[in-house]
């Protein structure tokens, strides 16, 4: 996945023991928003590092991985389709899209929505 190199790299660390170092990969003025939907309910994640702060506190470190299957890098954006796994079985697929800076080493904007209804593998 190399033309998304900074979301393959996000989702790497996301799925590793210390998730928390995706904030030494946000800009001062990055704002998120994750909509997450289990299939019976939703909620949103939103605002900037102390948001996503939150949104790192209530997940299960470790448990669901993510697996890019298609992503694409226009302008200063990287555009990833994906799915995550638990115990290697599927449970949702999602989409993300980053704002880069204009070095492509730190996200200004995040935007990523999840969902079980969907699936692009089978």
């Amino acid at each position: 996945m190399t033309a998304t190199p900074l979301l393959h790299a996000w989702f790497e660390i996301m799925d590793s023991t210390t998730p928390e170092r995706v904030l030494d990969m946000i800009t001062d003025d990055f704002r998120l928003s994750i909509l997450f939907s289990t299939g019976d309910s939703a909620a949103e994640f939103e605002g900037d590092r102390a948001g996503l702060e939150v949104y790192l506190a209530q997940r299960e470190v470790s448990v669901l991985t993510h697996h890019l299957l298609q992503g694409a890098r226009i302008g200063d954006a990287e555009l990833v389709l994906g799915e995550t796994r638990r115990d290697g079985v599927f449970e949702a697929s999602f989409n993300a899209s980053a704002q880069l800076t204009a070095d492509g080493r730190q996200v200004r904007r995040l935007l990523i929505c999840r969902s079980p209804k969907v699936r692009f593998t089978d």
